[in-house]
């Protein structure tokens, strides 16, 4: 017994030793009966994995006014470098736009209906950053925005630096109406330190969390159950992007003084 015990206790040093106590440890709110069915460690050097993520090219402002032309395969934008996933925005000509950035996606690659979608992430800072890790729903080719239904899981405005947002659209609510369904929560060192960014998503209702915190539930109770209030049974890609300026990010101007700047990801996991 005193043997098994010895080896118990050297197995759990080990795990301590080898995941880092100041990062935040996934918890899982249904008792951990997810299980991980697709991830992203961002371990070998280099471009973003083809096989995982594709690209989303152009600067026709995306719906935003956004001021940045989205590239795609250029490592000045998108790269993985010491284990980390970098999404820079750089001031620079290209395309008729100033700035440029990337913005990822797993659309054509992988969806996922329901589940635990996390990313931890450390972000950037500085008037007109605008980072986001957020979902859009797999239709939006044929029924368009915002009736394929999206779910921001971490959006972040260089001006209201340390206020998260996690938040909803749908034809019903969103920002166009200034109907969306959403909260923030204040974060402390969101640009030096990782935090952990995460949904929990059901058939009846979707969780919002930074790192073990619950901050915010949206209910189909609550909303309604037609596609326009709740379009939230169908699969859903994973979007990781950085946007300069736009009517949100942009609303206190751009500091033009600050650039680059990036949004480091160590890693994104799904479970269901």
């Amino acid at each position: 017994m005193k043997t098994v015990l010895i080896i118990n206790l050297l197995a759990v040093s080990a795990l301590l030793a080898f995941k880092s106590p100041d990062l935040p440890i996934s918890t899982h709110t249904d008792g951990g009966a997810y299980k991980l069915v697709w991830s992203d460690e961002f371990t070998e050097p280099g471009l973003p994995d083809s096989t995982k993520w594709g690209y989303e090219v152009g600067g026709n402002g995306w719906g935003n006014n956004e001021l940045q032309y989205y590239t795609a395969r250029r490592p000045e934008n998108a790269r993985i470098e010491n284990g980390k996933l970098i999404i820079e925005a750089r001031k620079e000509a290209w395309e008729g736009k100033n700035y440029t950035s990337a913005r990822l996606v797993t659309k054509g690659k992988v969806e996922w209906k329901h589940g635990r979608i996390e990313a931890l992430a450390k972000l950037p800072t500085g008037r007109g950053t605008w980072p986001a890790i957020w979902m859009l729903g797999s239709d939006i080719s044929t029924v368009g925005w915002p009736r394929c239904g999206e779910i921001d899981i971490m959006e972040h405005v260089g001006f209201d630096e340390g206020v998260v947002h996690g938040t909803i659209h749908t034809e019903a609510y969103n920002h166009g109406k200034k109907t969306q369904k959403g909260q923030e929560v204040t974060v402390k060192n969101v640009g030096t330190d990782f935090h952990l960014y995460a949904i929990e998503w059901t058939a009846d209702k979707i969780d919002f969390f930074v790192d073990s915190q619950k901050y915010y539930t949206v209910e189909k109770a609550t909303l309604g159950s037609e596609i326009a209030q709740w379009p939230f049974e169908q699969p859903f890609f994973l979007i990781l992007n950085m946007a300069v300026g736009g009517n949100w990010g942009g609303q206190k101007g751009v500091d033009e003084s600050i650039w680059p700047q990036h949004m480091e990801v160590d890693y994104v996991r799904v479970y269901q």
